[in-house]
């Protein structure tokens, strides 16, 4: 990542915790105290979906082969591979980072790039991890929940740790910087075309979407970062402000088929480490 990128996320950060600070007041629910600023970026953030990234990958959906969108999405899913491998790795979870690894090298030899996934045709499952999940592996609380511009749903520490994820990103490298950002504009749009379906969906459902999609983002990333825990979505761990509301076992699961997808609709959380920042930055 060039130097610009590192400094230009730094100050984003930075301009971040002086807008939280100033956001006014907390909200009564301990998991989102700062609701009325994440509210205004979640009506932000679905404006910019409807009037811009919904009908490109519309478009997109509707005009390309599906053999070529099966193609994008397997290029940049192998590039990240690389990365979700070095946090298995972090995490203590040898066998899946080497899987992840053999994947990568794999798809980028016979599988040409990445743009066929013989990884998994071979039986090597496919994972996906960020440096968050470490942390919060590693014992490092959340924090309260935050909603970030055009990169949608996180969390304080999820935020923090974004410009780390930006280096993990190996597109983020990819030079000339005209090409980074056709790439990272195609895969915006690849990984909304694939939540048409799950983004209707939840847009005609009669409830209100900011608490659906924070609520179910919150159980989704403690059941990732903790995935043997039935009991996840009801944990308040020792140190930890976010509380979680005691969710029947099965219902993560319902949930998460929709959340996880409204998450990346509005920003793909691949996009999140750090594609779409790279795409206004140059050398």
């Amino acid at each position: 990542m060039s130097l610009p990128l590192a400094k230009s996320s730094g100050r984003a950060a930075l301009a971040l915790g002086l807008t939280l600070l100033l956001a006014g007041c907390a909200g009564p629910n301990p998991r989102d105290p700062y609701e009325n600023f994440n509210r205004a970026m979640f009506t932000f953030n679905d404006t910019v979906d409807t009037y811009a990234l919904k009908p490109a990958a519309t478009a997109y959906h509707t005009v390309l082969p599906s053999f070529v969108q099966t193609g994008v999405n397997n290029f940049f899913g192998n590039l990240a591979d690389a990365w979700t491998g070095v946090n298995n790795l972090l995490q203590g979870k040898g066998e899946a980072g080497l899987s992840d690894v053999t994947r990568f090298a794999l798809n980028s030899t016979l599988g040409i790039a990445g743009l066929f996934d013989i990884a998994s045709e071979a039986g090597l499952p496919k994972h996906k991890e960020d440096f968050g999940q470490t942390l919060g592996t590693w014992g490092v609380p959340s924090g309260p929940y935050l909603m970030l511009p055009l990169l949608g749903p996180s969390t304080v520490r999820d935020a923090v740790v974004l410009p780390i994820d930006v280096k993990g990103d190996i597109w983020g490298y990819k030079e000339p910087v005209y090409i980074r950002n056709s790439g990272t504009a195609l895969r915006a749009i690849d990984q909304r075309a694939g939540l048409l379906d799950a983004s209707t969906l939840l847009e005609d459902a009669a409830l209100d979407r900011y608490e659906f999609i924070r609520d179910s983002f919150l159980q989704r990333r403690e059941s990732l970062i903790h995935p043997d825990d039935d009991d996840a979505p009801k944990r308040k761990k020792q140190g930890d402000e976010t509380a979680y509301e005691a969710v029947p076992a099965s219902e993560p699961v319902a949930t998460a088929a929709i959340s996880a997808p409204m998450a990346a609709a509005v920003a793909p959380k691949e996009v999140n480490s750090g594609a779409l920042a790279a795409t206004s930055v140059s050398p």
